[in-house]
């Protein structure tokens, strides 16, 4: 027999279309093999337009709880939790049933790495950075498929239905995009050099850096709303992506700055050239752009960087003054005179957490 659902209290508060969504939306779900325990406990959690999306991507099959899950896999409960912490993904407390049989393959995978001879340690390690970037793609796969998907005048049923409609067209179409992507940024990287073979013993590799960051962005943070301050950081995003072209790399984006490394000089100083210029382009309303730009050994963990010159660039930003790009002696010395207009700072300058003071000079392109 068909559920009452109004006798059950899951269309309260709710009358006329919305009702009648609602409605619509919970027969199908119950036609589909939903439980009513399930149902009541979506609607109460405002998340019952999301159910048939959570379905098309965790199938019906058996659960398990996350000790069975660590048990299957044959991996120490403690080192699992500490891996699926690191993907951003929760661990219930009351041993509730949630893992698939997808989560546990995965979890089997763990021992395969483990037998090739990678360490806890790097296993964590890359598991946080494979966790936030796949993060921050579904945040940004999310807002795309509302814009292109989705109307204000949809109905919770609309929503729900397309959701999964997406879900179930779109995600295997996404899966050979990633691992496609995996294999070609494998192989760029081997083109470009980035795996030096000078550095592979201790991690550590020659490597130059800039941060460019926009002047007064925490300012225009006090006078504009939140989505223009919004889309300027985001213009800027675009712009450094851009930019960033082989052997150059756009490590991160820090708010308002963009952190670029390369393993050669002259093309880090062009990408940071070409930033600054196209910034001015984008008009008077644009907070102004700076460079800092430094060398030195860094040492690569999780995909970022860390070191004397990552410190040193920074550092040099914060004191560069806006539409300008300032390097170190020894950055423009591997650079050389030539295609250049530099200009020496006066005196020396020291930066906290920097032991030797520093010769600074400017550097545009020739008028």
């Amino acid at each position: 027999m068909a559920t009452d659902f109004a006798a059950e209290g899951l269309l309260d508060g709710l009358d006329g279309d919305a009702r009648d969504a609602r409605l619509r939306l919970l027969e199908k779900l119950e036609a589909d093999g939903v439980p009513l325990d399930e149902l009541r406990e979506a609607c109460e959690e405002g998340r019952l337009a999301l159910v048939p999306l959570e379905h098309a991507l965790a199938p019906p099959g058996p659960r398990f709880t996350f000790d069975q899950m660590a048990d299957r896999a044959e991996l120490e409960p403690e080192f699992l939790a500490n891996l699926t912490r690191a993907l951003g993904l929760p661990i219930p407390d009351d041993g509730e049933a949630i893992f698939t049989e997808a989560d546990v393959e995965a979890a089997v995978t763990v021992g395969g790495f483990r037998a090739a001879g990678i360490p806890d340690d790097a296993l964590l390690e890359v598991t946080r950075v494979l966790g936030h970037s796949l993060s921050q793609l579904v945040a940004a796969l999310r807002t795309m498929f509302q814009t292109a998907f989705f109307q204000q005048t949809d109905s919770e049923y609309d929503v729900a239905v397309r959701w999964a409609e997406a879900a179930e067209h779109l995600n295997p179409l996404l899966d050979q995009v990633v691992r496609y992507l995996l294999r070609a940024q494998q192989v760029a990287q081997a083109r470009q050099g980035v795996f030096d073979m000078a550095g592979l013993g201790s991690g550590s590799t020659k490597v130059c850096v800039a941060f460019a960051d926009l002047a007064g962005f925490t300012r225009l943070g006090e006078q504009v709303a939140a989505d223009e301050l919004g889309s300027v950081a985001g213009r800027l995003t675009a712009l450094a992506t851009d930019r960033a072209r082989p052997p150059v790399r756009l490590v991160k984006m820090i708010g308002d700055a963009a952190m670029l490394v390369s393993p050669e000089p002259k093309p880090l100083l062009e990408a940071g050239l070409d930033l600054l210029e196209l910034v001015e382009q984008e008009g008077e309303d644009f907070p102004p752009l700076r460079a800092g730009v430094a060398c030195g050994e860094g040492l690569s963990r999780g995909g970022d960087w860390f070191g004397a010159p990552v410190n040193l660039a920074s550092r040099i930003t914060d004191k560069a003054r806006p539409g300008s790009v300032v390097v170190t002696a020894e950055f423009k010395d591997l650079v050389g005179e030539d295609g250049f207009a530099w200009t020496k700072l006066p005196g020396k300058r020291k930066f906290k957490g920097i032991s030797d003071d520093q010769v600074l000079f400017r550097v545009r392109r020739p008028e």
